[in-house]
């Protein structure tokens, strides 16, 4: 394929964390796949599924890097080198480091450089040297799927016209013969931090509001969460705790008026399927830059509170306050509001623009170093 006289590069996206970051680097792979002839997705173990789900992407590449994660794996001379003998072997042309704003991509920069990866880009604050041919530094306070499409079209590449820029998964599957075809809400107590979750008990006393008030619920959760949606459901809720994989819990979640979920993915995912959220957002991190994307969302939660902008994984304040604080009623309104928005909603390719702004002029982006110069 070419554009013009010059062929389209071969390129690789990189995104190492878990389900909802691959899920907000969406947008850019697509940016990068409209202008590409050949676009992989390098990410880790936690994030394969979601990048498996994401339109543009030809071929998932999986590592699981000694620098990323709740439990890093440890350090492997021969994992090492058998990832930058798979890179080599698919002789990319452009690559696209996309980062959270608290990390750094010069470890994976690195090793693309010895696979022979021709150009890297990347946000970076810490010095790249040779690392990086396009040192991009984000905007302030930017939520991460619009930094991450930032840098992708600080490299040159756009979203193709008549795309939202909004989060996108392929086609979810009909899941009905899961939740019933009656409308429903869905419930996901679960997260992989718990400081961004309810406590299990605080979840069991919304699960019974919600059922009382005539909401159908469905509970979700992965397979090491059983316990957990079992509890929460109880006799308020369908339990589909461990019943489905990330595929077939966007095809739950699609066909939901809304989702009640703490800052985890299956929020990202809520939103990939145009689901609009009543997000349990624990300040632990900043919700200017984890929010749900694209989709009509109430954050509940008390955004001030002492553990904000923490990353603590557990919560430091006895009793949890900032999500356990949050009372019935306010979820109960949050819910009613945006399930009566969802009954008439169209499906994601009909929503509006979110965020979206003009490609950089030419000569590159304000935002945007060329070169490894300070």
């Amino acid at each position: 394929m070419t554009s013009g006289a010059r062929p389209l590069p071969r390129t690789l996206v990189v995104r190492l964390d878990s389900a909802g970051d691959v899920l907000l680097a969406g947008p850019a792979v697509r940016a990068a796949a409209a202008g590409s002839s050949y676009t992989a997705l390098l990410c880790g173990p936690q994030g394969a599924q979601a990048g498996r789900l994401l339109p543009g992407v030809d071929e998932v590449l999986v590592h699981d890097a000694p620098w990323v994660g709740l439990e890093p794996a440890p350090v492997s001379r021969r994992e090492t080198l058998d990832l930058v003998d798979a890179v080599a072997a698919r002789r990319f042309d452009r690559a696209l480091v996309l980062v959270s704003y608290h990390q750094s991509p010069l470890p994976i920069a690195l090793l693309l450089k010895l696979a022979g990866v021709g150009w890297t880009a990347a946000d970076s604050e810490d010095y790249p040297g040779a690392l990086l041919d396009l040192r991009h530094h984000r905007r302030p306070r930017r939520h991460e799927a619009l930094a991450a499409l930032d840098l992708a079209r600080a490299c040159g590449f756009d979203l193709p016209p008549g795309d939202d820029g909004g989060l996108r998964v392929q086609a979810p599957p009909d899941t009905t013969s899961l939740t019933g075809p009656e409308p429903y809400v869905v419930f996901h107590p679960g997260a992989a931090v718990p400081a961004r979750a309810w406590s299990p008990e605080r979840a069991v006393r919304a699960a019974a509001a919600l059922h009382a008030a005539g909401h159908r619920l469905v509970v979700t959760g992965g397979p090491g969460e059983r316990d957990l949606t079992a509890k929460v459901a109880g006799e308020h809720g369908l339990d589909l705790g461990g019943a489905t994989d990330l595929r077939r819990l966007a095809g739950v979640l699609a066909g939901a008026r809304a989702a009640v979920t703490g800052n985890t993915g299956p929020a990202h995912l809520a939103a990939a399927v145009g689901t609009p959220v009543a997000c349990l957002f624990a300040p632990v991190v900043p919700a200017e830059r984890w929010r749900p994307f694209g989709v009509p969302h109430v954050l509940l939660g008390d955004q001030a509170a002492p553990c904000a902008q923490s990353r603590a994984r557990h919560c430091p304040v006895p009793g949890h306050p900032c999500l356990d604080g949050v009372d019935d009623a306010e979820v109960l309104a949050a819910v009613a509001a945006l399930a009566a928005g969802a009954d008439g909603r169209a499906g994601p390719a009909a929503r509006p623009r979110h965020g979206a702004h003009p490609p950089p002029p030419p000569g590159g982006h304000p935002d945007t170093e060329r070169g490894a110069s300070i």
